[in-house]
């Protein structure tokens, strides 16, 4: 837990819409920090709303979001695939009802653009499950840049290499999905260092997508397995990211993240091919300091500090506009693979 949050425990009805592997983790964060009392479920498998009803004694089981919305919940929690999230997200909002949603907010900067009105519209609470910036590894890198302790930093590389891939169907069209391991995977990267970086202008942004180890057109209606991305800040820092899914990486997952200033660097990355173990660094010339290590419970802390808002104060922060700035660059690289 984020021992910035000060937990006030049974304060929060809320929805939860989509209770896949996802939806259920999110809420079991929830119960371990004790900050809702009622569960209302939702999901179109029956499977998954008994799994999701064991979790919280207390809970009412729906069948559509418009039941879920009838009942007033204090927030609704959105973990669909990504063509709805816009429809249902809107459609809480439009009752007046804060919502947390998976990445990503929308399939495209306009989807995104358009919750984002609608929630600064009827002044309520509205964030997105972009979870790797409560890595302690972040927020240790972020004091750091703030500080400037290792100077103007020019060089970032990135990846984020997935052995398997999704295990669900809808992923793979993007119609549903919005595209493949960019929105996915590569999603994570760019908004994170956009975040460490407090969000700066981008003065370029270069792509190039592959589908099974051939060039990528979305035309042909399928969706990207790598992707590698290079943007240029305003700071002048030059960004290199790679992201992929079923790639022959020898180990389950590769996540790095390298940040070089003129005066020392930093580095996170993944152990043993871990998806949430992580360890990071700090480099000074050829010596190099640990500034942490496993274990760190990161998965739950973004839904926990957005319903720790919700429980002081359900207004919309203007803050999740930034979101915006990630997904015109997504946008940006999809449209040049046409």
């Amino acid at each position: 837990m984020n021992k910035d949050l000060q937990i006030q425990t049974g304060t929060l009805r809320l929805g939860f819409v989509g209770t896949g592997w996802i939806g259920c983790s999110r809420m079991k964060a929830l119960k371990e920090c004790g900050i809702v009392d009622t569960a209302i479920i939702s999901d179109i498998s029956d499977e998954r709303i008994r799994e999701a009803a064991s979790i919280y004694q207390d809970h009412v089981i729906c069948r559509t979001l418009d039941e879920v919305i009838s009942l007033e919940p204090d927030g609704i929690v959105i973990a669909t695939p990504n063509a709805f999230h816009v429809q249902q997200a809107c459609a809480a909002l439009e009752a007046g009802i804060p919502v947390f949603c998976q990445k990503p907010l929308g399939r495209n900067c306009k989807e995104t653009g358009q919750v984002i009105s609608l929630a600064s519209q009827k002044n309520c609470l509205l964030d997105i499950d972009m979870s790797y910036r409560y890595l302690e590894a972040s927020r240790h890198f972020r004091n750091i840049l703030q500080n400037g302790e290792i100077g103007e930093i020019y060089a970032v590389d990135a990846v984020f290499h997935n052995a398997y891939g999704p295990d669900k169907k809808w992923f793979y069209d993007p119609a549903l999905s919005g595209g493949g391991c960019l929105i996915d995977l590569g999603v994570h990267l760019i908004d994170l260092i956009l975040w460490l970086f407090g969000f700066p202008d981008i003065y370029e942004i270069w792509g190039k997508l592959f589908c099974g180890g051939q060039r990528y057109k979305r035309k042909n209606g399928k969706v990207e397995d790598y992707a590698v991305v290079r943007m240029e800040l305003e700071t002048g820092c030059n960004v290199n990211i790679a992201c992929s899914w079923n790639l022959n990486a020898g180990t389950d997952a590769i996540i790095r993240l390298n940040m070089y200033g003129k005066n020392g660097g930093l580095s996170f990355y993944n152990l043993n091919g871990s998806f949430y173990n992580f360890r990071a660094e700090k480099y000074m010339n050829t010596s190099r300091q640990v500034l942490c290590s496993p274990p760190d419970d990161w998965w739950g802390r973004a839904i926990n500090k957005w319903a720790q808002k919700l429980s002081a104060n359900c207004e919309f922060d203007k803050s999740v506009g930034q979101i915006e700035n990630t997904a015109l660059i997504i946008d940006t690289i999809y449209n040049n693979a046409d």
